[in-house]
């Protein structure tokens, strides 16, 4: 499939609200182009360089034109695709844009998987401090991939892996690694914080 291309250095994932400002008379172009036909567009990973992958998004909407042009726009990611052409720009446009391979997901996944992650990912977005009421029905390894660490690159590694599963087992190692050393910074401050303050002890028997 082709599709007009829009590299960013973020990683958009399926099922995500992605808020953008266009202000680049390409990219202006662009959503001016899928709003008259209504397309969709690849949000494409470049960190440093241009990383292959990228994920299909639809425009959901334009929150505000302004009089020079600039745009804010509302888009939700769909499908997690490979490049198998680039081009810079496109004919006739001033945007880049490509052939594109959806990548295969499978997004099964057991009970008991399921129920381990949601129990790592309460504790971490908790631990993170980060107040969102998790919703068993409508989370999946992608919903808060944003908000538990994950670098960039790690980011990219969820988004291509082939199955729901896998991704699951991903976060979980991740998890297991994280909350022992948040655990282990927040004990440090509280006892970083004590220091200088006048402390109540017990008399020693001796």
């Amino acid at each position: 499939m082709k599709m007009p291309l829009f590299p960013l250095k973020l990683v958009a994932f399926p099922g995500e609200e992605l808020n953008l400002h266009i202000f680049e008379p390409r990219y202006k172009q662009l959503i001016s182009d899928i709003s008259e036909h209504d397309q969709t567009f690849g949000v494409c990973v470049y960190n440093d360089n241009l990383t292959g992958f990228g994920t299909e998004v639809k425009l959901e909407a334009i929150h505000h034109r302004y009089d020079d042009g600039r745009l804010d726009i509302r888009t939700i990611g769909l499908k997690a695709f490979k490049i198998k052409d680039f081009q810079n720009p496109m004919e006739g446009k001033l945007y880049a844009g490509g052939e594109v391979e959806y990548l295969e997901d499978d997004p099964s996944l057991t009970n008991v998987q399921y129920f381990e992650f949601l129990f790592y990912l309460k504790e971490m977005l908790y631990l993170l401090n980060h107040q969102v009421e998790v919703n068993p029905e409508n989370t999946n390894s992608f919903t808060y991939a944003h908000k538990i660490g994950l670098k960039i690159e790690e980011e990219l590694e969820l988004l291509i892996m082939p199955s729901e599963s896998l991704r699951v087992d991903y976060l979980i190692r991740h998890f297991k690694r994280m909350i022992p050393a948040i655990k282990a910074l927040e004990e440090a401050k509280k006892k970083i914080r004590q220091n200088g303050h006048f402390k109540h002890l017990d008399p020693l028997n001796f």
